[in-house]
């Protein structure tokens, strides 16, 4: 008997140890992915990013999808689909388009920020509970947002409204894939790619520039760099419990500032950085509180890392 709780014991660590190994690479991808990104919105216009992005995510995509036998049709409840899928292609616009001014530390900060959103969101619109505990925890989030905002002068500046309007709607993302958590994740991530890539087509002939060939497998690189980094993410999930693996997703604005500092010579401000510390803070305690009251039906919420 011992020996039996011992092996599942031992099963259990090693699994777990494989998840958060995934994690924290999917979170590396992640950072990758924005720094390309990044470099590349330096010459080549969102539109035209997203374009070239979605084709090459399609690309691999639709092999797995066939492997998979997910079907290609409308899926129930288009219009809620339809709502999802705005929500993402003007998040992950509003994502290139903030970084081509701010230094990366910064959007990922106010990106980070979208539990908080969610927490209130959910409430307004979902009808979930919001205990005093949530409650705190909601407005010292919002607290973390104001400190990131205040220092770098741009509070009212178009980039950083860009960036905020961006994390919101992320945040309205989070909720729109909680209603439709039933819909397969292969379908709700095509919704998505075909949704920039309707964006792309028809915003990228307005400033069209013609890629070289490093470039043009750097803008395919950068889809199949994404697609790698939510394989690893939604892996991890599967292997471990949320409440293990998610809190190492807050590495992001570590990644972020190493390699924006790294990549383009950012320098992250000191209120920005006290900011992001209380947003990850408020961040984590939301998952304790979600952890500890859904422990009882076992529910894995979805990860929180920007689809960028």
């Amino acid at each position: 008997m011992a020996s039996s709780v011992f092996s599942r014991t031992s099963t259990f660590r090693s699994t777990a140890l494989m998840g958060i190994a995934l994690m924290l690479f999917g979170t590396f991808l992640f950072a990758v992915n924005d720094v390309m990104g990044k470099w590349l919105v330096a010459t080549y216009s969102v539109g035209q990013l997203l374009l070239i992005r979605s084709i090459a995510a399609l690309a691999v995509l639709f092999p797995i999808m066939k492997k998979q036998g997910v079907p290609l049709r409308l899926p129930p409840r288009p219009s809620f689909h339809g709502l999802r899928i705005l929500c993402s292609t003007l998040e992950v616009a509003c994502f290139y388009w903030a970084v081509t001014y701010l230094p990366l530390a910064d959007v990922m900060t106010y990106y980070l920020a979208a539990p908080i959103y969610v927490a209130a969101f959910a409430f307004l619109w979902l009808g979930e509970r919001l205990d005093w505990g949530r409650t705190l925890t909601i407005a010292i989030g919002f607290v973390g947002v104001l400190i990131s905002l205040r220092p770098s002068g741009e509070t009212f500046g178009l980039p950083a409204l860009i960036a905020l309007a961006g994390s919101l709607f992320y945040a309205l993302l989070m909720i729109a894939t909680r209603k439709l958590r039933d819909t397969p994740d292969a379908t709700l991530v095509l919704g998505q790619i075909l949704g920039a890539l309707v964006f792309g087509c028809f915003t990228a002939p307005f400033n069209w520039v013609k890629p070289s060939l490093l470039d043009l497998a750097s803008l395919f690189l950068l889809g199949i760099v994404s697609m790698a980094g939510h394989a690893c993410v939604n892996r991890s999930l599967k292997l471990a419990p949320a409440s293990i693996v998610a809190p190492y997703q807050y590495t992001l604005i570590v990644w972020a500032i190493v390699l924006g500092y790294l990549a383009f010579g950012d320098i992250v401000q000191f209120w920005t950085l006290v900011g992001a510390a209380i947003i990850c803070v408020a961040g984590l305690a939301l998952m304790f509180l979600e952890h500890r009251a859904t422990r009882r039906t076992q529910d894995i919420e979805p990860p929180i890392l920007p689809e960028a």
